[in-house]
């Protein structure tokens, strides 16, 4: 019996499969070959959660394919909203430590907590504004490989997915230390590594094209960051 009846992929080649094991009751089970690459379609089905996690981390293509193709995981809409919390808070963080004011009057209170909603929403938008010149950036440089709303959503998942990493801004944060400033650069050198595999499988390309793709998406939220800057915004 299969899976379920729709295609996955094979985390070796990236070419389709229709089913990843075949289950012959009594807890036999079968992985399924790869027609193509002759390859277990996806040993990560037989895997622990932990090792998953761990060769995600290290950026495997076949771990990445294994999440993006051969799961179910709809975390990413949620994921998104709670690493832009991390880095809101980071940003109030670091506006209160410049303007150290112990006044508990309530209208100091509230403006603290309008300051919050306001590294939220800048942050949203700096994140908007990496997305759109990703987005616009393959359009350009491979139109066919975004061809339907499908393909944009796939797309944006594994972006999505693959921004984790801001997880790490929060303890990096509360353990502060000579290094934090360190600390933080390589958390952003490793979210946009991970960005760039998670492009380089979702749409199969070289490791060139997702880099430029990055770039520009750099462009564009520097852009942002510059116009808020030049509104009067403390970003």
């Amino acid at each position: 019996a299969m899976v379920e009846l729709a295609a996955y992929r094979c985390i070796e080649c990236n070419r389709e499969a229709a089913e990843l094991y075949r289950d012959y009751q009594r807890g036999v089970l079968r992985i399924s070959i790869c027609k193509s690459c002759q390859k277990p379609v996806d040993k990560y089905i037989e895997y622990d959660p932990v090792i998953i996690l761990i060769n995600a981390i290290l950026c495997k293509a076949q771990a990445y394919r294994h999440i993006l193709f051969n799961t179910k995981i709809n975390i990413h809409g949620k994921l998104c909203i709670f690493c832009l919390l991390c880095e809101a808070y980071l940003r109030w963080l670091q506006l209160q430590d410049s303007s150290q004011n112990i006044d508990p009057d309530d209208l100091i209170r509230y403006a603290k907590e309008w300051d919050f909603y306001r590294m939220f929403g800048i942050a949203s938008l700096e994140q908007t504004s990496f997305l759109v010149g990703i987005f616009i950036a393959l359009w350009q440089m491979r139109p066919e490989m975004l061809k339907t709303k499908s393909d944009f959503i796939l797309l944006l998942k594994a972006l999505l997915l693959s921004s984790y990493g801001k997880l790490l801004l929060i303890p990096a944060v509360i353990w502060e230390h000579d290094y934090t400033p360190l600390c933080l650069m390589l958390i952003k050198v490793f979210v946009l590594t991970s960005n760039s595999q998670a492009i380089r499988v979702t749409l199969n390309l070289n490791r060139m094209l997702p880099w430029v793709a990055i770039f520009i998406g750099l462009v564009l939220e520097n852009g942002a960051v510059c116009l808020f800057q030049k509104m009067g915004w403390n970003v």
